[in-house]
């Protein structure tokens, strides 16, 4: 319900602490009046003018005077410092003991009228803007109405509380919203116009709504905006919510303040790979196939090393095993719709699997849907990504940095197919930055398989676990995307490089390209993951995303779309699939209208006539797009979104000035292969 308005005349003086910082020369933004302070005002000689209020022992005090052989003059604006120095009018605010000697500010004065007799100042109408310059600290602005036995009305808005201070706050992890409720506490209305954000660092808060803009509040009625803080960095960010208003300052402001601390949300855990499910044997579901149109809602949180609690997504071998007819599983979370997206696609009798990162759903389970016939399916848990700072308990997560496609062996080229049940260990070096990183980003095929079999990525400590990272037919050419732990090389000549190991339990060639790497958490610009619903943005068959089939030697490019990305997007972590190509092909990704030449490396191999799918971490070159390549033949070529990666301000490298490729990556400086050793 709105307060009555004052009436006239007016003995009034209205302080709004605005976006000062430090509490100086006043803590609280207040009306005082006669009615519930005690207000003198003395008119001294040289028009100077003491104001002093006092309400329970507190007392604030005002002091002007013109500049030095003037008078006060309505209309009048006059340029303030403390003590009125350089021909500007003097100013002085304190309350309690507080005050500040190092002032700049202005009095617009709009009422002076005089005692006939003594030629002083008897009534007086100003507005005032005041700040104390004090320290880089205690700076901001505070700004009021003055009124001393005047007729003239006054606009006077207040914002409460003020300051915010959101506290402690996970660097780029939103707040919670605050509202700030702004109240006219004069004699007039007060019309509101815009609000925003200024001062220091805007950019560490978000202006999430307002019901002010173009109000009028009569004196007692309110309005509010809503804030959130979101910082970029470790330690104190401020900031000012600025609402414009028709009072003489022209603008209603209040202090924003957070302290960014650098969490883990979004960061990597790698996890020893475990099997979670197998309906082969009943594990994780029933013990029979998935039938047509049905799912199985797959418990993964606190199982299998996967923590009981703080998992945004986790990353999963999913094999298909046995279908009795052709078609895909979806692997969505838990208690959403079903998207329109697949994760596995597969002919009726195939063999095989695909890395799928997919969001937890509904009680830390994710769904596993068969659109056709029925399959066994066999679920192997590599990593998961951090969904708040819970798992800081486990110590830092890790940051993905991505590289140029680095081939780091070809068995094809040099040394031989690997041998049935042999172990192949291998490693590369980045420098200074080895004892960094904490695992692989690697795309493993095999190739020409003599039998059906499996392939293992592991760190190469202790027995090969028992799970998978590619499974493969006879004879095909089979990728798969795969995170691999790795562990300090003891043969490497003291280089302390990052090594793993591979197993396959068939004899077959194998190609490796690393495509990435998961760093400790401290390299600059590393990157973060945000877990999304599956999210098509690309299908050729419908012409969605790409304009029709790509014919040999094409390359058609997909555009990201605006309302999935943020400016610090730089990948898209996809499921990309060829859809019945014309004959044997590879289908090559990488960032579209950037300086980067399209790589060697593959990212599918699929034969004619094959529906295959791989996980891809495609880059965004500067138009937010990706290319992909097809090499014979023709085919469609579906792309499902699971996530994002972005650069985390807590390690952004500070801006260079210039314009450069996204982040600063790691760079291979040499490599190796062991010895093939039998399991």
């Amino acid at each position: 319900m709105a307060l009555a308005a004052p009436t006239a005349p007016y003995t009034v003086l209205t302080v709004d602490v605005g976006d000062q910082t430090g509490g100086y020369p006043i803590y609280r933004s207040d009306v005082f009046d006669r009615d519930n302070s005690t207000v003198s005002v003395v008119a001294q000689s040289n028009d100077r003018l003491a104001v002093e209020t006092n309400r329970s022992g507190s007392y604030v005090r005002l002091t002007i005077q013109p500049p030095a052989g003037e008078q006060w003059a309505a209309g009048q604006t006059y340029q303030a410092t403390w003590q009125g120095d350089g021909g500007t009018a003097a100013m002085d605010l304190a309350s309690d003991g507080r005050g500040c000697g190092h002032v700049t500010g202005w009095i617009k004065v709009r009422q002076a009228d005089r005692d006939s007799d003594t030629g002083r100042v008897d009534a007086f109408a100003a507005a005032y803007e005041y700040s104390c310059r004090d320290s880089t600290y205690y700076t901001g602005t505070v700004s009021g109405e003055l009124r001393w036995n005047s007729s003239v009305d006054y606009v006077v808005a207040h914002g409460e509380p003020n300051p915010v201070s959101f506290n402690y706050q996970e660097i780029a992890v939103p707040s919670a919203a605050r509202t700030v409720t702004f109240r006219s506490v004069g004699s007039a209305p007060v019309t509101f116009g815009a609000a925003s954000l200024g001062g220091p660092t805007p950019e560490a808060f978000a202006l999430l709504g307002s019901n002010c803009t173009g109000r009028t509040l009569t004196p007692g009625q309110t309005c509010t905006v809503s804030v959130a803080a979101n910082p970029t960095r470790e330690g104190v960010q401020q900031a000012s919510l600025l609402l414009a208003d028709d009072s003489a300052s022209g603008t209603r402001r209040v202090q924003l303040a957070v302290e960014g601390f650098r969490g883990v949300t979004g960061s990597y855990y790698p996890l020893a790979p475990k099997r979670l499910m197998d309906t082969r044997s009943g594990l994780g579901a029933p013990k029979a196939k998935i039938g047509p149109g049905k799912k199985v809602d797959l418990q993964v949180t606190g199982r299998g090393g996967v923590p009981s609690s703080g998992v945004g997504s986790v990353v999963l071998n999913v094999t298909v095993v046995g279908p009795t007819a052709g078609s895909f599983l979806t692997l969505y979370p838990a208690g959403e719709s079903r998207p329109t997206a697949s994760s596995v696609n597969f002919a009726k009798s195939w063999l095989g699997s695909n890395s799928v990162t997919v969001k937890v759903g509904s009680g830390g389970k994710v769904s596993v849907y068969n659109h056709a016939g029925s399959t066994d399916v066999v679920v192997d848990v590599a990593g998961v990504w951090a969904g708040n700072n819970s798992l800081s308990s486990r110590g830092q997560g890790g940051q993905y940095q991505w590289i140029k496609p680095y081939r780091l062996y070809d068995t094809r080229k040099e040394g031989g197919p690997l041998k049935a049940d042999y172990i192949m260990w291998s490693w590369l070096s980045f420098g200074d930055l080895n004892t960094h990183v904490k695992a692989l980003v690697v795309n493993i095929t095999a190739v020409s398989p003599r039998k059906a079999g499996y392939l293992t990525a592991w760190n190469g400590q202790g027995n090969v676990p028992s799970a998978s990272t590619v499974n493969y037919p006879a004879g095909k050419v089979v990728p798969n995307l795969a995170i691999v732990e790795t562990v300090e090389c003891t043969e490497c000549g003291g280089r302390r490089a990052p090594e793993f190991s591979i197993y396959t339990s068939q004899t077959t060639h194998l190609v490796v390209d690393v495509v990435g790497v998961i760093d400790d958490g401290t390299v600059p610009d590393g990157l973060r993951f945000t877990p999304m619903s599956p999210t098509r943005i690309a299908d050729s068959r419908i012409g969605q995303g790409l304009p029709s089939v790509l014919g040999p030697t094409a390359v058609g490019k997909v555009t990201a779309p605006a309302s999935m990305l943020t400016p610090s997007t730089q990948v898209l972590a996809m499921n990309v699939t060829a859809v019945t190509p014309t004959s044997n092909t590879v289908l090559t990704v990488w960032p579209a209208d950037s300086a980067m030449t399209r790589p060697t490396a593959s990212n599918l191999n699929p034969a004619a006539g094959q529906t295959v799918s791989n996980a891809v971490l495609g880059i965004l070159g500067p138009t937010q797009g990706f290319n992909v390549y097809n090499h014979s033949g023709n085919t469609h070529v579906v792309a499902d979104v699971v996530g994002t990666l972005w650069v985390y301000p807590g390690t952004a490298a500070p801006p260079t000035g210039r314009a450069t490729s996204p982040g600063s990556r790691l760079k291979v400086i040499d490599s190796g292969v062991g010895t093939p050793s039998p399991r």
